[in-house]
């Protein structure tokens, strides 16, 4: 008797090594087929980075190559999941259809039409959590309440790590073999659409230091925790001018690589730990990982955080949102060079250090009096690690609007340079035209227009705005 067949749906969960949903298909048959789906909702969105789709095609790529390896097959259809994936799933003869959960409010509406779409024909679905190492319905307050604070999440976040790592339960699945493959012809993409016919051309692929694929995000782990930057991450990450971080992000947000891959990594490298001064760098990039599950669960409890503000109060904010100011902010022009380097990276790359991410965020929402939605908004356009959730978090905590009990935060952006850039080798790297400044002008901004040549003059004084920002947010009504 043939085994039935069942398709696996990947989305951000590019990988066959410990993906959850695919280890629970390939346990219940060998029959398994792996499909993917170019949503045009997805791929053809304004803000949808050429950058990503440069990283997804090329983990795709990839990962149809594992497939095969494996023995299956990994299908491409385009078109919205709830219409095509109905009908490969009837085409093909699956009797279920597997996918891991995702927490952003689309891509739980699409799963729901899907399984409605799959269950009204006959056929069964099964889904599970994958790209968090906690599920979010797992945490909660005493109260039995979403967690809206991080410092109480991260204390019940880590306690159930560490009881799932003991139990067992965050144990590396390996990639599924001898897999059969499903033999007729299917509807589907004959091959992958190139980023030219999606109209999402991207030239920043040498400078990315996000490398696509499960074998490349198997690499930088590698490099990154087994006697690399993870030891000196605290402070390490904070110098953009450095290689202090994992470049990471992108390979969590497609799922090139697992939660449970990271932190096991981490424990690895913590078990050789030779200083208490490692192990508490090793301990801050695993808070690093709670923070991303912290935005996670916000937004998959909270879904109206895409929307708008968190705090109802700054809905009421006069934003001023000068145009002119927001695109020399977006251009690299603002004549501030850590803001300008910083977005120059940006766009030239597709990435920003986090560090960097902090200083623009706090410049354009509080020296620029723009509204933090446009800054949002502008980075999904660009970064290759764009998510939802952290995309959002981070916005919304520059902003003070956010889940935050400290509601006024402000950078000043010649401190934040000179702390942590302080050679100007970060500003130099990007804004090559001012190489040739001392590092004390550079830093500050302060440049005497001889020394320009060319560069802008600040459009903004920090102290100015600074004050004008603090008598807007003082005009609000108190939450």
């Amino acid at each position: 008797m043939a085994a039935e067949r069942w398709l696996f749906w990947h989305r951000r969960d590019l990988r066959l090594v410990d993906n959850l949903g695919l280890a629970a298909a390939a346990a219940a048959t060998p029959a398994v087929t792996g499909v993917f789906v170019l949503d045009p909702a997805i791929l053809s969105a304004a803000d949808m980075a050429p950058a990503r789709v440069w990283f997804l095609l090329e983990s795709l790529k990839e990962l149809q190559a594992s497939w095969r390896k494996a023995g299956s097959e990994l299908l491409l259809l385009q078109g919205d999941p709830a219409e095509v994936l109905p009908q490969l799933a009837k085409a093909i003869g699956a009797g279920v259809v597997a996918w891991n959960r995702d927490v952003e409010p689309y891509g739980r509406e699409r799963d729901r039409r899907v399984a409605a779409a799959l269950q009204a024909q006959g056929q069964k679905v099964l889904v599970d959590w994958d790209q968090l190492l906690v599920a979010p319905e797992a945490l909660k307050t005493g109260g039995g309440d979403p967690y809206r604070v991080y410092g109480p999440f991260k204390r019940n976040w880590f306690g159930q790590v560490e009881r799932r790592a003991e139990a067992g339960e965050l144990a590396l699945r390996p990639a599924p073999q001898g897999l059969l493959a499903y033999d007729g012809e299917l509807p589907v993409l004959a091959e992958l659409p190139s980023l030219e016919s999606l109209g999402k051309p991207f030239s920043g692929a040498d400078l990315c230091p996000c490398r696509p694929g499960e074998a490349a995000a198997k690499q930088q782990l590698e490099a990154f925790c087994d006697g690399g930057p993870l030891l000196s991450y605290e402070p390490g990450r904070n110098m953009p001018g450095e290689s202090g971080t994992s470049a990471l992000s992108a390979a969590l947000k497609f799922g090139t690589l697992s939660p449970r891959q990271a932190w096991d990594a981490a424990q690895q490298a913590k078990a050789l730990a030779r200083s208490d001064e490692q192990r508490e760098s090793i301990q801050v990039w695993e808070q690093e990982l709670a923070w991303r599950e912290f935005y996670q669960q916000a937004l998959f409890h909270f879904p109206e955080l895409a929307d708008g503000p968190y705090r109802p109060q700054w809905k009421l904010f006069p934003w001023e949102n000068d145009p002119d100011r927001y695109q020399a902010w977006c251009d690299g022009l603002t004549g501030m060079p850590i803001i300008d380097a910083a977005m120059r990276q940006l766009n030239e790359s597709g990435w920003m250090h986090n560090r960097c991410r902090m200083i623009v965020a706090s410049y354009l929402v509080k020296d620029l009096i723009c509204d933090w939605r446009l800054g949002e908004t502008a980075f999904m356009a660009r970064l290759v690690d764009g998510d939802l959730a952290a995309n959002n978090g981070g916005w919304q905590w520059s902003a003070s609007s956010g889940m935050d009990p400290k509601p006024l935060r402000i950078f000043n952006p010649a401190t934040q340079a000179s702390k942590f850039d302080p050679e100007g080798d970060y500003i130099r790297r990007w804004l090559p035209e001012l190489s040739h400044v001392n590092t004390k002008d550079l830093l500050s901004g302060e440049i005497t227009p001889m020394e320009r040549r060319g560069y802008p003059a600040p459009i903004v004084s920090h102290k100015k705005q600074q004050a004008h920002f603090k008598a807007l947010y003082a005009s609000l009504p108190k939450a």
